[in-house]
């Protein structure tokens, strides 16, 4: 499994338009065959910081994902909303 963190700091007075843009990609995100999870959350000691935490089934469900219509179309109306480019990380899980 492969994890995304994609963290944006969102313009002060458009955090509740990016949360109300984002629940259509969250929703859509997560009925993909590939998704394991996919949420939007907020930092508590910044509100303007969100990030979306997204568990996927691996690389080839990432990319189906990346090329989604609801992902190409709301991501860029997401971005318009920031402050600067988002910090996208992946990350697998570590077993012990």
């Amino acid at each position: 499994m492969i994890k995304i963190v994609g963290k944006m700091k969102v313009a002060a007075d458009k955090v509740d338009a990016f949360k109300d843009a984002a629940a259509e990609i969250v929703a859509k995100s997560r009925a993909e065959e590939g998704n394991v999870s996919y949420s939007l959350n907020q930092s508590i000691d910044d509100p303007q910081t969100l990030a979306f935490i997204e568990v996927w089934k691996d690389q080839e469900a990432i990319s189906i994902h990346n090329a989604s219509e609801h992902f190409t179309r709301i991501l860029p109306i997401l971005g318009g909303m920031c402050e600067g480019a988002p910090e996208i990380t992946l990350y697998t899980e570590v077993a012990f």
